[in-house]
């Protein structure tokens, strides 16, 4: 092949494949998708908002409210400020005294203390959570309280102050009331004459002692707690007396005189630590009538009584049934009609009461005076203390009852 030859055929196949480069294939020809045909465009997402997705599907803690106890971990403590890792829910802050001196289960707070607070305040001016370990743990001592009543647990207490009324207690750092009426038998202050100040000198010799009570009223919202210690020592109480029945004789000795009648404490013989109390009412200390027990009886005398009656652990007492009863032979030495000297001992409305011998009293009822003497006033015609002439109207000697009738001249005229 010639020079020239060659040359065009270079440039033959030059101008092909220019000619191959310069137009596009059909089949190879892009084309823009139909507006029906185009995808929905995506939005991009990172692993931290697909972890956070995941974790409100399947957490199910609630955004505290005002109020609300929750638990956390103390992850920091400076000099007024506690922050507590409340979880998900965020970060607590726990201000001033409280993060000096609040204190969780374990005692003082530290890092990694667990706590339980009350929810005060949900963003406070540095946009934290702010607790109240103070007011979770006031909660925390009322269901305490309201537990230990429920379940009548006798638990210990501190005598703080006292009143007239009663002791100054507290329990779970709350302050709380025991009655005088509500003290055992032990620590009741038995004054003869009730005076408030003797009894309130008894009283403070309590202070500072721990007494066991049970609680009998709780109330958080009036901030209202009554104790008792006498219902604390019922159940031995309650043993002790399981041992007695009605009619059994004791010795004691008396431990307070009052208007209604004495107490005597006595001991079953089992435990002389522990003694039981009974009372004597005023009608069971003698058979004559008494107005007033301090005139027959006092602290410190030694008695022998019998059981009458025993209602829980209230235990009653009789010295008179030890006694002969010398209306048994009244009518061997008083005759109704017959006319007797007797002793004006007090003079009422209805009456008055008069004592034939130290034993033997009647009533003489202003209706029968009246009668007998029209437009005169019994208690003008006598006077207590002085002796006048009666006559025996009626004997009713199981009912202790004698009827008389004024017939002294001197008085009558």
């Amino acid at each position: 092949m010639s020079n020239t030859d060659e040359k065009d055929l270079l440039d033959k196949i030059v101008a092909e494949v220019t000619s191959e480069n310069s137009t596009p294939k059909t089949e190879e020809v892009v084309k823009e998708p139909a507006a029906e045909e185009k995808p929905a465009p995506t939005q991009t997402k990172t692993a931290d908002s697909d972890s956070m997705e995941s974790l409100l599907e399947t957490d199910k803690t609630e955004v505290p409210s005002l109020g609300d106890v929750v638990h956390g971990d103390v992850i920091d403590i400076s000099t007024n400020v506690v922050l507590v890792d409340l979880g998900l829910v965020g970060t607590g802050m726990v201000i001033g005294r409280e993060a000096k001196s609040g204190l969780s289960d374990d005692g003082k707070l530290q890092v990694g203390s667990r706590i339980e607070a009350v929810v005060t305040d949900l963003h406070n001016e540095d946009d934290y959570i702010e607790l109240s370990i103070r007011e979770a743990s006031y909660e925390k001592a009322w269901d305490d309280l309201r537990d230990k009543k429920e379940n009548a647990q006798t638990i210990k207490t501190r005598i703080l102050d006292a009143n007239k009324g009663g002791l100054i207690v507290e329990i779970n750092g709350i302050t709380g009331f025991l009655p005088v009426s509500q003290l055992s038998s032990k620590n009741y202050p038995r004054v003869e004459d009730g005076d408030k100040n003797k009894i309130l000198e008894l009283l403070k010799q309590l202070l500072n002692k721990e007494l066991p009570v049970r609680i009998l009223d709780v109330d958080q919202e009036s901030e209202k707690l009554i104790v008792s210690e006498k219902a604390a020592h019922s159940d031995e109480e309650r043993q002790a007396i399981s041992g007695l029945t009605v009619g059994d004789i004791i010795d004691g000795e008396v431990s307070g005189v009052v208007d209604f009648g004495a107490f005597v404490k006595f001991s079953t013989g089992k435990d002389d630590e522990h003694r039981l109390e009974g009372l004597v009412h005023i009608s069971e200390l003698a058979w004559q009538l008494i107005t007033n027990p301090r005139e027959i009886i006092k602290v410190g005398d030694k008695v022998q009584a019998k059981i009458i009656g025993i209602d829980d652990t209230r235990i009653s007492l009789s010295v008179k049934a030890l006694l002969n009863d010398p209306w048994t032979k009244i009518e061997e030495k008083y005759k109704v009609g017959d006319v007797y000297e007797g002793t004006v001992d007090k003079i009422n409305p209805f009456g008055a009461f008069v004592y034939l011998d130290k034993d033997i009293h009647g009533l003489a009822h202003v209706s029968e005076f009246q009668e007998a003497f029209p437009g005169k006033k019994l208690d003008e015609s006598i006077s207590s203390g002085e002796t006048y002439k009666w006559k025996v109207l009626s004997i009713e000697a199981k009912e202790h009852r004698m009827g008389l009738l004024l017939v002294d001249e001197k008085a009558t005229k």
